[in-house]
């Protein structure tokens, strides 16, 4: 594998015609692959009251990957803050962290969809505001023994907070959005950064968070570069006229599935952003031979020079072995002939 990009996968976990435990094998199968081929990293997708996320609770399965893998990190890719209590949220990532010999990391998100918060009778207006204070007393519960907090939302005092993490002072954080108010929030608080959309979006979010990153007072003492990471859906085929044969017809049950809670409320504000043909056009999915795939991923690397690149193998109706063989194709084809200088 290339030494100056690292990779990681990215889930969903959206429903499938197999069983929903044999859904769960066979993720953690692949997860297993991607350990084996040195991957940093596992993101789970948390969804709720919608086929696209048959794996509502991101900490239950991290508990089995953790026993499953060796080496790769995992996290949610979000934890939809305004939905857990801080207090819990703070005792099964500590958990996590020493069932997996301290290889849990924390996506943290408000939610996009109101659809889906108000599966937890959280108001979309206040999520904002939770997220924030829920984040807040999470990084107390982290760092503190007895827990003290007075807040809009929530209150505690003297609570003993007896479960510390493995990694100090807490996992490392990560933030995904593709806005640039979210971009600037990533990069003024160190988290690790992931973004979708064209390469020309990532490129402009990329260089806005090294710009906000390096006008911070103690820039220069930071030693651990953050991940600047895109998403992508991937389907590699022996040719590209086989893996579009494939993907589409899968691809149209994902989409199903991601529209699915926003069709039920009559909102067809997100259909135009993961159509089939906008996707393809804008390479947010990368479909084809492992030459075209590999092409793809140079041009976005070159463009924005990310050092992390996030795919997604397993979706809609593809096969467990369709989706083992684009990521060993990936593995063996594509991510060795990827090159990349990082910004200095």
């Amino acid at each position: 594998m290339s030494n100056s990009i690292q990779y990681g996968l990215f889930d969903w976990i959206d429903r499938s015609s197999v069983a929903v435990g044999e859904l769960y094998e066979e993720r953690l199968k692949l997860a297993e692959l991607a350990d084996q081929a040195d991957f940093y990293g596992y993101h789970l997708a948390e969804h709720h009251g919608t086929s696209l996320g048959v794996a509502p609770s991101p900490s239950v399965f991290f508990s089995a990957l953790a026993q499953r893998t060796t080496n790769i990190r995992f996290s949610a890719m979000a934890f939809l803050l305004p939905m857990y209590h801080p207090v819990r949220l703070v005792e099964e990532v500590c958990m996590l962290d020493h069932l997996s010999n301290g290889r849990v990391e924390l996506g943290v998100s408000k939610g996009v969809s109101p659809y889906e918060l108000k599966c937890f009778d959280v108001d979309p207006n206040s999520a904002q505001e939770v997220f924030t204070e829920t984040l807040e007393v999470f990084k107390k519960g982290m760092t503190e023994t007895v827990l003290n907090h007075n807040g809009e939302h929530f209150n505690f005092k003297d609570v003993t907070i007896s479960l510390k993490p493995l990694q100090k002072p807490y996992p490392p954080l990560w933030y995904p959005t593709f806005s640039e108010s979210g971009t600037i929030y990533a990069a003024k608080n160190r988290y690790n950064f992931l973004t979708l959309g064209p390469p020309a979006l990532v490129a402009a979010l990329a260089a806005l968070y090294r710009k906000e990153q390096s006008e911070l007072p103690d820039h220069s003492l930071v030693s651990d570069s953050p991940k600047i990471g895109a998403m992508r859906q991937i389907f590699i085929g022996p040719t590209d006229e086989e893996a579009l044969r494939v993907a589409e017809l899968a691809y149209r049950d994902w989409y199903e599935s991601i529209t699915e809670l926003w069709h039920k409320n009559a909102n067809s504000s997100f259909d135009a952003l993961f159509g089939w043909e906008a996707c393809l056009a804008s390479e947010t999915i990368l479909i084809g031979s492992a030459d075209t795939v590999l092409a793809q991923i140079q041009k976005l690397v070159d463009e924005s020079d990310i050092n992390y690149l996030a795919g997604a193998f397993a979706w809609g109706s593809l096969s467990f072995e369709q989706s083992k063989s684009s990521l060993l194709s990936f593995i063996n084809d594509v991510a060795p002939n990827i090159t990349s200088t990082q910004h200095k």
